[in-house]
Formats: C-alpha cells, sequence, structure tokens
C-alpha cells in the first residue's frame, strides 16, 4: 500500500468480486477446470465466509494465462504452475530491488545534506590541511651563527 487511504468500496484487480460461474465464462474455461486449477495451487481464488470462491480480475488474467500456456505452448500443468511461482518470485524481487534503491537514495541524500552541513561549519580562517608526500630524502638544517 502506497501509505494513502483508500476508498474501502473502490475496486481494484486484485478485488475478489466474481463468483465461479462468471469467472469461468469471463476466462473461456468450465467451472470444473477452475477448481481443478483450485486443487492444484495454479490460480487460488479469495474465499467467502460460506467457502465459495470469489475471482478478481487479476485472477481471471492467470486463468487464461494458465489456458495459453497449456494449450498454444503444450506446457503441462505442472511446468505452469513452476512458472507463475518463478514470475511470482521475479515480481517479489523487483519490489525489493525498488525499495533498497529507494533506501539508498533516500541515505545518500541525507548523507549529502549532513555533509553540506559540516562543510558549512568549518571555520574560514583555518586552512585545510594537504596531505604531504613522503620521501626518504635527508634534509640538515643548520642554524645561522650569529656574528658577534
Amino acid at each position: 500500500m502506497d501509505g494513502r487511504r483508500r476508498n474501502p468500496y473502490e475496486l481494484t484487480e486484485e478485488t475478489p468480486v466474481y463468483v465461479i460461474s462468471v469467472a469461468a465464462q469471463l476466462s473461456g474455461l468450465h467451472p470444473q477446470t477452475l477448481r481443478q486449477y483450485d486443487r492444484l495451487g495454479l490460480v487460488s481464488p479469495d474465499r467467502t465466509p460460506g467457502r465459495g470462491r470469489r475471482y478478481s480480475a487479476r485472477d481471471i488474467e492467470l486463468l487464461r494465462t494458465v489456458q495459453q500456456l497449456s494449450q498454444d505452448e503444450g506446457i503441462n500443468l505442472a511446468g505452469i504452475k513452476r512458472i507463475i511461482e518463478l514470475e511470482n518470485q521475479v515480481a517479489a524481487l523487483q519490489q525489493r530491488c525498488a525499495e533498497l534503491q529507494a533506501a539508498v537514495e533516500g541515505a545518500a541524500a541525507a548523507m549529502q545534506q549532513r555533509e553540506a552541513a559540516v562543510h558549512a561549519s568549518y571555520r574560514r580562517d583555518l586552512v585545510p590541511y594537504q596531505e604531504v608526500q613522503q620521501t626518504s630524502a635527508l634534509v640538515v638544517w643548520r642554524p645561522k651563527r650569529q656574528q658577534d
């Protein structure tokens, strides 16, 4: 969630609103196929308190994808389940990557602000120290003799 309050009546693509007969019609599949996909864990709709299935628009899109992979690509259901798991894992990793990138950018901005504050606090009458290069040369100093 992005932190803003949402309208409780606002429908999103994750909102479970379709009963199994409507979901079957929208996906072009038989209701028994949807039940089988649910048992196999391919598409798991939400449940009502009475245990009835409720499908979201995302679930229906996933049903269409499963059907396309099965019929057009010839992938078996175990393979499709693995593909879905990997796609979900990639999406979760991309989300985590975006979160970490935002955290790094925030930390970098805070560090730059602190660095600027430190630089602003420097006394202007001080000369910055510069590293002197080390050599092995020997310098002999002899004081001048005072003339009497």
